[in-house]
C-alpha cells in the first residue's frame, strides 16, 4: 500500500490539551502535519500550541458533547487551514470507579456523553471533509473494549461502542477512498489514569487482582508514535503494547474463560466489595 504522507496534512485532534492528544500533536507536527488542537480547556491547548512549530497549529475551545461546539471547531479549522484530512477522536474520560450497583444513571451517562456522543459528534462534523480529501478517521478505543470491565463498566461499554463505530466506518469509507483506524491502548501514563486509578486505592486493588500484564503502562509518546505510524500505513487498527494483539484475536475463546476466572477469584471479589461498600 502506498505510504500516506503526513506532510502538510491537516489534522483535527480532540482532547489535545494534555496526555495522548498533546503527544499526538507533537508527533504529527514532527512529520510535517498541521494540527487543530480542540479541547474544552482552551488554555491547555494554547500551551501545547506554543510548543509546536509556528504556523503548524491552531488552538480551539471545543466541548465534544455539544455538536455545535464541534462544528464551530471544524469551521475555524477550515478557515485557518482550508480543509481537514484527518480527524482524531481522542477526547475521553474514565469516570468514577465503582461497581455498576453503586453508580447512578447520571454518572454512567456522563462517561457515555464524552466517550461515545463526543466521538459521534467529532466524526459527524468532520466526515465530509475527510471523504473529500480521501483522508482518515482515527478513533481512540482501549483494550477495555474487549476485556472484562468490572469496576469500570461505563468506560468499557463506551470503548466497545467506539470499536464498533470504527469497524463500521472502515467498511463504509472504503468506497470513497478514505479509511478509519481504531487505536487500542492499555493504561497510558496520563493525568486521567493518575487521577482515576492511582489516586483510588480500591481501583488499584481491583487491577492488582487481575492478570499482571494488564498493569503494564505505556507512555503517551509511545501511543502517539503508534498513531502516526498507523496513519502513514493506513492501518485499520493499532494495538499497543503488542502483547494485547493475541488477546484481541482470541477474545471469542478467551473472553468467557477469563470472565469465569474473574467471577470466582477471591481477590477480585474482595476488591469489588470494597468498591461497592466505600
Amino acid at each position: 500500500m502506498t505510504r500516506y504522507s503526513l506532510s502538510n496534512k491537516v489534522v483535527l485532534i480532540t482532547g489535545s490539551g494534555r496526555g495522548l492528544g498533546a503527544a499526538t500533536a507533537t508527533a504529527l507536527t514532527q512529520r510535517g502535519a498541521r494540527v487543530a488542537l480542540a479541547d474544552i480547556d482552551l488554555s491547555a491547548v494554547q500551551r501545547v500550541a506554543a510548543t509546536l512549530p509556528n504556523g503548524h497549529s491552531l488552538a480551539l475551545k471545543c466541548d465534544v458533547t455539544e455538536i455545535d461546539s464541534v462544528e464551530e471547531a471544524v469551521r475555524r479549522t477550515h478557515e485557518e487551514f482550508g480543509r481537514i484530512d484527518v480527524a482524531i477522536a481522542n477526547a475521553g474520560v474514565l469516570g468514577r470507579g465503582g461497581t455498576f450497583r453503586t453508580l447512578t444513571p447520571e454518572q454512567v451517562g456522563g462517561v457515555m456523553s464524552v466517550n461515545v456522543d463526543g466521538v459521534v459528534n467529532t466524526v459527524a462534523a468532520t466526515l465530509e471533509s475527510v471523504i473529500s480529501s480521501r483522508g482518515q478517521i482515527v478513533l481512540v478505543s482501549s483494550v477495555f473494549a474487549y476485556i472484562n470491565g468490572a469496576g469500570a463498566i461505563p468506560y468499557a461499554m463506551s470503548k466497545a461502542a467506539v470499536e464498533q463505530l470504527g469497524r463500521g466506518l472502515g467498511v463504509e469509507l472504503a468506497g470513497h477512498g478514505a479509511s478509519a483506524m481504531t487505536a487500542y491502548f492499555s493504561l497510558i501514563e496520563t493525568d486521567m489514569i493518575r487521577g482515576g486509578v492511582d489516586a483510588d486505592p480500591h481501583v488499584l486493588a481491583l487491577l492488582s487482582a487481575m492478570p499482571k500484564f494488564i498493569l503494564k503502562r505505556i507512555q503517551p509518546k509511545t501511543a502517539a508514535a503508534a498513531i502516526a505510524d498507523g496513519l502513514e500505513r493506513r492501518q485499520r487498527s493499532v494495538t499497543v503494547p503488542g502483547r494485547w494483539r493475541p488477546v484481541a484475536a482470541l477474545r471469542g475463546v478467551a473472553g468467557p474463560v477469563v470472565d469465569a476466572r474473574l467471577a470466582s477469584d477471591a481477590g477480585v471479589r474482595r476488591a469489588l466489595a470494597q468498591l461497592e461498600n466505600r
